[in-house]
């Protein structure tokens, strides 16, 4: 479903980069663990995260102890704030590449894995200093809040997420 919550978005991005070489299903068996280590993903208090706090993360077993997916979670914070300050809100910077509106996959089109938008998405993030944004990153979240549907036109949340 399209998502226009920066902390949700926030912790969509968080995720994405946490899945990077991993299932799904292994994260979304630790999502709330994660959201738990961080602080429900505010993105202000992930931004001041200090050394610290990164060796409690490294030893909490219940997240992926991944030394740069964690600093990637927090630099990334740093740079969703600028961009919710540059922007008025994560929501309105990320859903300008879709125009405002959810993609729908072409009835036969294969589902891909990035496409020129997620492309630019993914070059944005970085010259903005993300992390782990790369464009499969990039599609899969915007598969994730919304910003594209995939689902089989067959399916059930097709026309729901399409909003008919």
């Amino acid at each position: 479903m399209p998502v226009h919550d920066d902390r949700t978005l926030f912790e969509a991005l968080i995720l994405e980069g946490a899945q990077a070489g991993l299932s799904w299903e292994l994260i979304l068996r630790r999502r709330d663990n994660y959201r738990r280590a961080f602080d429900n993903f505010d993105p202000t208090k992930v931004a001041k995260y200090d050394a610290r706090k990164i060796r409690k993360l490294l030893n909490d077993e219940r997240i992926i102890r991944n030394r740069l997916k964690i600093a990637a979670a927090i630099s990334n914070a740093r740079a969703f704030l600028a961009v919710q300050k540059e922007f008025g809100g994560f929501d309105a910077y990320v859903w300008q590449f879709v125009n405002g509106k959810t993609l729908k996959r072409k009835r036969s089109a294969p589902v891909p894995v990035s496409t020129p938008i997620s492309d630019a998405l993914s070059r944005d993030l970085i010259q903005r200093g993300f992390k782990f944004v790369g464009s499969t990153i990039c599609y899969s979240f915007m598969q994730a809040v919304g910003m594209v549907n995939d689902h089989d036109v067959k399916c059930f949340r097709y026309n729901e997420v399409s909003g008919g």
